[in-house]
């Protein structure tokens, strides 16, 4: 059995973290242009080390999940946002999803967020079923909000209450 950690990212996951996200990158998930040379640092000004959950097997980083504001307004502090999420693929199907999303709720509760929210592309359907499985509910659709490989996607947003 393969051993299981999810921890706060450090600074030097940032390689392993960019990687990651490159090799996932799909229109199932994103709406930004497939990334080019020269990549982009994976941290940034905006989410840091501590803005992400990652998942390590047997040591080696395998995934991650950005956690943050939805907005910058006082008003709406108690919401946390995923903001990012990928599994690599040697790793899918042992869990390592799951225990990010739970992990992210869990860190969310220890903010003191009350709500935990997201978007997911309405084609995404084992997100979104990863996602019900772990209570988020549908809070609204944006229909045809992205135009992918030549057709028009939904923009799902779900939610659930801490």
């Amino acid at each position: 059995m393969q051993d299981m950690l999810i921890r706060t990212a450090l600074p030097d996951d940032e390689e392993a973290l960019g990687r990651i996200d490159r090799d996932t990158w799909s229109t199932l998930h994103a709406v930004q242009p497939a990334p080019q040379l020269p990549y982009p640092p994976f941290f940034s000004e905006r989410f840091g080390p501590h803005d992400h959950l990652v998942a390590e097997l047997n040591g080696v980083v395998v995934g991650y999940i950005r956690l943050g504001y939805p907005t910058s307004v006082l008003a709406n502090a108690h919401v946390r946002q995923i903001l990012g999420f990928a599994v690599a693929d040697e790793a899918r199907g042992k869990g390592v999803g799951r225990r990010l999303v739970r992990a992210a709720v869990e860190e969310a509760r220890r903010q003191g967020a009350r709500r935990i929210t997201l978007r997911v592309l309405g084609h995404n359907i084992p997100a979104r079923t990863l996602y019900a499985s772990e209570g988020f509910v549908i809070e609204g659709v944006l229909p045809g909000e992205f135009f992918l490989d030549g057709v028009y996607v939904d923009d799902v947003l779900m939610g659930r209450v801490l």
